[in-house]
C-alpha cells in the first residue's frame, strides 16, 4: 500500500513539474486564449459581417445557401445537401483570424526590433574605458611621489642631525 502511494506522490510531482514549466504553461494559456479569440471572431462573422452581405444579396442568409443533389442511387432517400454557405462563413473566418494573427505577430517583430535598437543604442553610448589613467589620476599621483619626496627628505636631514649629535 505504501509502495502504491509513494508511485501517487512521485506521479502527481512529476506531473506538477511537467505543467509548471513555462513552456508548457505558455503553450495551455495560448491554446485557451486562442480558442475564445476564435469564438469571438465566429460570432464576429455570424452576427455581424454576414448578415449585412446578407442585405446586398436580396436577404439571403449565408449559413443557408445550399445546393441540393438529388439522390441518384436510391429515389427514397433525401437528397445530398452542400452547405456552401456554412464554407463561405468559415472562409471568412480563416480570413479574419489570419488577419489577427498577422497583426499581432507585425506588432510583436516592430517590438524585438525596437528593442534591439534600444540595446545597439545602449552598447554605442558606453564610454570606452582607455588603459591611460585620467588626469585627476596623474595629478594625485605626482601629489603623493612629491609627499613621499618631502618626507625622505625630512627623514634624511633629521637622522643626519641627530647623527651629528651622536658624533660629537
Amino acid at each position: 500500500m505504501a509502495n502504491v502511494q509513494q508511485c501517487c506522490c512521485n506521479f502527481g510531482k512529476e506531473f506538477k513539474e511537467f505543467t509548471l514549466r513555462g513552456n508548457i504553461l505558455e503553450m495551455a494559456i495560448g491554446i485557451i486564449i486562442g480558442t475564445l479569440f476564435q469564438n469571438v471572431v465566429k460570432s464576429l462573422v455570424d452576427d455581424i459581417i454576414t448578415p449585412p452581405f446578407g442585405l446586398i444579396f436580396d436577404g439571403v442568409d449565408f449559413s443557408n445557401l445550399t445546393i441540393k443533389l438529388p439522390n441518384f442511387v436510391r429515389q427514397d432517400q433525401p437528397p445530398v445537401v452542400i452547405r456552401y454557405g456554412l464554407f463561405l462563413q468559415q472562409i471568412l473566418h480563416l480570413v479574419i483570424m489570419a488577419l489577427a494573427l498577422f497583426c499581432i505577430v507585425k506588432f510583436i517583430s516592430r517590438l524585438h526590433r525596437i528593442a534591439a535598437q534600444n540595446r545597439e543604442l545602449a552598447t554605442e553610448n558606453v564610454p570606452v574605458q582607455s588603459n591611460e589613467p585620467s588626469e585627476e589620476l596623474k595629478v594625485l599621483r605626482d601629489i603623493r611621489d612629491l609627499i613621499a619626496i618631502n618626507k625622505n627628505i625630512t627623514n634624511s636631514a633629521s637622522a643626519g642631525s641627530s647623527s651629528n649629535l651622536i658624533n660629537l
